[in-house]
């Protein structure tokens, strides 16, 4: 491709994307992972579990799951008791 055809393409640039967290609207930053978004949360990832688009995603994976926009979560925090 010429340098004239290159300067011609558009740069896309990633844009946030629109979430819906246990049926409440939020918007996350571009490449948010799962696991940053729990932290950004202030939830303890070793006392939450995740449903992801109606399929639960195992802890090992939320490094590398990335939030996209209409994704839906369902979070759920165990709390102790007696």
């Amino acid at each position: 491709m010429s340098t004239a055809a290159q300067d011609s393409v558009p740069q896309t640039t990633p844009t946030a994307a629109r979430i819906v967290v246990n049926g409440e609207p939020h918007t996350v930053g571009p490449n948010e992972t799962l696991l940053r978004f729990i932290h950004f949360l202030q939830l303890d990832p070793e006392r939450v579990a995740v449903e992801m688009n109606r399929r639960i995603i195992k802890r090992e994976l939320w490094p590398v799951t990335v939030l996209q926009e209409g994704t839906t979560l369902e979070i759920v925090q165990f709390v102790g008791g007696g």
